[in-house]
């Protein structure tokens, strides 16, 4: 098998699935329990969220644990607008967002807010001075990702940070899902009020994810009830979840030093091998994260082909996992100024550190024959 999708999800490490399995069957109480099991339970909650906040370089109690990036984006940005919708009702955000940002803040329209949609260039990269022009006295948030999941474009979040510092009542939240463990990002020193991860985009499990949440920041809940994690998000703790969340995020750390160069020449070798493909348009900017690559096959159906690359047990993907069922053209590259015939036949492959040479030539060569399967069918 040749797993070219891991922006989609990733494949558990071996060692996050087993410390989910021990926490789960020796931490079983429920951590809000007032008897010694439950205290247990609670101290090992401790332990998670401390070793996770060593990691991320920021305080325990800035640190919320959530379901996954779903959940962390709706959290930060409705949370935000909810509560402080006295002091504004604009929020500012780009075209290419992921679809738990992009229609967390289309809701909010409905809601009154007024959403300002930056536009991107054909890297898919937004403008510093069309940020600044939006800003408005009555801005309370600005929402931004880090890392694009479909075209792998970087944001200049450092830039940004520096200019919200300038707005104290402006909040600026990272959608950091694609880019934790690839593409180095300072929690603490670039101006960022929330950021959210996720487990399974990093070897973690599913239903599994943080928000950090700078000290001193107040939001409305969406979850009431037990007044867990500081009432920021009422429900019974997944503590297993918590417990290998940690695990994830020290490997996936430790992978980032030790082989992020090697991910980076292995996309190289990938974008000269696509490149070699004459129906092959590529997608992703030179300067992008190094995991991902989009390029487009106008003529070809992406479901065709994706299928018949999975027949031989090689699997990519189109848009964002989810979105990619829709049958429309990707959002993403019309918003960079791509084709519509572009945009509705593009294809994203996703690496992770596990990925070698032999997969990218392996994946290069049955591309070519999958394309020229097409089109001799469809001659």
């Amino acid at each position: 098998m040749i797993y070219l999708d891991n922006s989609a999800t990733t494949i558990p490490d071996p060692s996050v699935i087993k410390s989910f399995e021990q926490a789960s069957a020796q931490f079983f109480a429920n951590p809000s329990s007032i008897h010694q099991l439950g205290g247990q339970s609670e101290q090992l909650l401790t332990k998670a969220k401390n070793q996770v906040a060593s990691i991320l370089d920021v305080t325990p109690s800035e640190v919320i644990f959530t379901s996954g990036g779903t959940e962390g984006n709706n959290t930060a940005i409705k949370g935000i607008a909810l509560e402080h919708h006295k002091r504004g009702k604009h929020i500012i955000t780009t075209e290419i967002e992921h679809p738990s940002v992009y229609d967390a803040c289309k809701s909010l329209e409905d809601l009154g807010f007024d959403v300002t949609y930056l536009p991107v260039n054909k890297n898919g990269v937004i403008s510093i001075e069309d940020l600044e022009a939006a800003i408005r006295k009555d801005t309370i948030l600005i929402s931004i990702m880090h890392v694009n999941n479909e075209i792998g474009t970087i944001q200049p979040i450092e830039k940004i940070g520096e200019i919200c510092k300038q707005y104290p009542k402006l909040f600026l939240h990272v959608d950091h899902v694609q880019g934790f463990g690839k593409v180095p990002l300072d929690l603490k020193n670039c101006g960022i009020d929330l950021c959210t991860l996720s487990g399974h985009k990093i070897h973690g499990l599913k239903g599994t994810g943080i928000l950090y949440m700078r000290q001193g920041v107040k939001l409305f809940p969406l979850f009431h009830g037990g007044n867990q994690e500081q009432s920021f998000r009422s429900g019974t703790e997944n503590l297993a979840g918590a417990v290998s969340l940690g695990k994830a995020l020290r490997l996936i750390k430790e992978k980032e030093q030790t082989q992020g160069a090697e991910l980076k020449s292995l996309q190289a070798m990938l974008r000269e091998k696509l490149t070699e493909i004459a129906e092959v348009q590529i997608n992703t900017p030179p300067d992008a994260a190094p995991h991902i690559m989009n390029f487009s096959v106008p003529g070809t159906k992406p479901e065709v082909i994706i299928h018949m690359l999975g027949e031989q047990e090689i699997y990519i993907s189109t848009k964002s996992a989810c979105s990619s069922k829709q049958k429309e053209e990707s959002r993403i590259l019309l918003a960079c100024g791509h084709s519509k015939e572009r945009a509705s036949s593009a294809y994203r492959v996703s690496m992770s550190y596990s990925t070698t040479k032999e997969d990218i030539l392996q994946f290069a060569d049955y591309l070519q024959k999958a394309i020229n399967q097409f089109r001799k069918v469809m001659e």
